[in-house]
C-alpha cells in the first residue's frame, strides 16, 4: 500500500539544488512553483538512499525557449513530503513504493498537460507556436466551486487541486485541475481521474466552457468550427461526466 503522503506537487523548473533549511525564508520560495530550492540531500533518519536523477517532462516552460519543466528526483520528492508534514515512520514505505509514487506524480502531470492542450486547441490560430506552462501551485484544501457542487450532488471531493498558469503566446490563462481517486494503479501509473478546465476568469474562458459543454452533450460541433476545434470536439464527448 502506498503511503498517505501530502498531495501538493513539487515539480520544479530548476536543475540544481542546495540544502533545504528547516524553515525556508519566504524570499527563497520560487514564485513559479511555490517551492524552495531543490534539495538533493538525504533527510535525517531516512531509512534508505534514494536516486537523485531527474526526468525532463514534455511540458514547455514559459519564458525559456526550448526549456521544459523538470520533475523532482525521488530524493527531492521525499524531502518535499517531509516539508509538508509527512512522517515516513508512520508508513511502511519501501524504495519501490517511492518509485511508484514518483511515476504516478509524473504521469498525472503529463496527463494534465495533455488535457490543457486539448482546451488550448480552441486557440490554435491565435497562438500558433503553442502554449507553455508559466507557473503552478497546489491548493489541496481550497475546493473549487465545481468540486463543491459535485459534492453536494453526492460525489466525492477531489483529494488534490492544482492551479496552472498557462502562457498563451503572451496571454496568461489560469486552469483548475481537480484530482479524484480512480481506484487501483494501472500499468501506466494512471489511477487518478483529472478534471481539467479553464478557470472562469474571463469571458473567453466562459465561452470556451460553454462551447465544450455543448459539444459534450450533443457530439455535434457547429458547421463553422475550424479544423483544430473539430478535432477537439471529437475528443471531448468522451468526458461528459465532467460537465
Amino acid at each position: 500500500m502506498l503511503a498517505n503522503v501530502p498531495s501538493e506537487c513539487p515539480m520544479s523548473g530548476q536543475g540544481g539544488g542546495r540544502s533545504l533549511l528547516p524553515q525556508q525564508p519566504e524570499s527563497d520560495i520560487n514564485p513559479d512553483n511555490r517551492m524552495p530550492p531543490p534539495n538533493q540531500q538525504p533527510a535525517p533518519d531516512q531509512p534508505f538512499l534514494l536516486p537523485t536523477e531527474r526526468v525532463v517532462s514534455s511540458i514547455p516552460k514559459a519564458g525559456e525557449d526550448g526549456e521544459r519543466w523538470v520533475y523532482p528526483s525521488p530524493q527531492m520528492f521525499w524531502n518535499a513530503m517531509l516539508r509538508k508534514g509527512w512522517r515516513w515512520k508512520e508508513d511502511a514505505l519501501s524504495p519501490d513504493d517511492m518509485k511508484t509514487i514518483i511515476s504516478i506524480h509524473n504521469a498525472n502531470n503529463e496527463q494534465a498537460w495533455e488535457e490543457v492542450l486539448r482546451w488550448e486547441a480552441l486557440h490554435a490560430r491565435e497562438c500558433p507556436c503553442g502554449p507553455k506552462l508559466a507557473k503552478f501551485g497546489g491548493k489541496a484544501k481550497e475546493f473549487s466551486p465545481r468540486a463543491r457542487m459535485r459534492n453536494w450532488m453526492g460525489y466525492e471531493l477531489p483529494f488534490d487541486r492544482h492551479d496552472w498558469i498557462v502562457d498563451r503566446c503572451g496571454k496568461q490563462v489560469r486552469y483548475i485541475i481537480d484530482y479524484y481517486d480512480g481506484g487501483s494503479v494501472k500499468e501506466n501509473f494512471q489511477f487518478t481521474i483529472l478534471d481539467v478546465r479553464p478557470a472562469l476568469d474571463s469571458f473567453g474562458a466562459v465561452w470556451d466552457r460553454m462551447k465544450v459543454a455543448y459539444w459534450r452533450w450533443t457530439t455535434s460541433p457547429p458547421t463553422h468550427t475550424n479544423k483544430e476545434e473539430l478535432k477537439l470536439a471529437k475528443d471531448f464527448p468522451e468526458e461528459r461526466q465532467k460537465v
